[in-house]
């Protein structure tokens, strides 16, 4: 797999709490240059990239970052609005409390409540795997499944662990056949990428990868 085939599969990140419009610009330009599967950025910046960045980009961003325990109220009122101010793909934390409870229900009714927000666009869902047990990290497989979301994702990259192969593999084996997987958090380098993409990543979140390619 060449570099480009793996750039068109990864969404070029810039979540830093001090990211810049400088920099999200820079990011948008790299990313559109690049062919990047999208650019990732702060809620903050949605509208002015969509703006400045016009229909050649996919433009993606996170809801309920990184810690996840915000209401679900919230994260739809952040869904809703970051889909008007143009967001074609949403990234959201789920709330790692009820998952740690075993409350899979509640955690199931979030995730759709903010699919629905969603009104089409992809969905992510990150589960912060590395704070999981294997056993918890299947059952979350299955409650995304049952979600209407489209990725289940492994990392925001914020916290202590980032992406496995040997979680890809475990969300790919547990999954339904229709779901995808993301692998984000720690990646820096293509050879990761490569290997997680072989393991059954379809998408790779990274913020370095574009800057190895300038």
């Amino acid at each position: 797999m060449d570099r480009k085939e793996i750039l068109s599969r990864v969404d070029h990140t810039i979540l830093t709490p001090t990211a810049t419009w400088e920099q999200v610009k820079a990011a948008c330009d790299a990313g559109r240059q690049l062919g990047v599967a999208s650019v990732c950025v702060p809620p903050r910046y949605v509208k002015r990239a969509n703006d400045y960045a016009g229909s050649g980009l996919k433009l993606c961003t996170v809801i309920g970052f990184p810690n996840g325990y915000s209401t679900p109220e919230v994260k739809v009122f952040e869904t809703e609005d970051a889909i008007r101010n143009g967001a074609d793909e949403i990234d959201m934390v789920i709330n790692q409390g009820l998952a740690k409870e075993g409350d899979w229900e509640g955690v199931l009714a979030e995730i759709r409540a903010v699919a629905a927000s969603c009104k089409g666009r992809i969905l992510k869902v990150i589960v912060e795997a590395h704070s999981f047990t294997v056993e918890e990290k299947i059952a979350l497989c299955r409650v995304v499944s049952m979600s209407g979301a489209e990725y289940i994702k492994t990392s925001t990259g914020f916290g202590s662990g980032g992406a496995t192969v040997e979680d890809v593999k475990l969300f790919r084996e547990h999954i339904s056949p229709d779901m995808r997987v993301k692998a984000a958090g720690g990646i820096r380098t293509f050879e990761q990428a490569q290997a997680l993409l072989e393991a059954g990543a379809d998408r790779i979140g990274s913020s370095t990868l574009v800057e190895l390619m300038k």
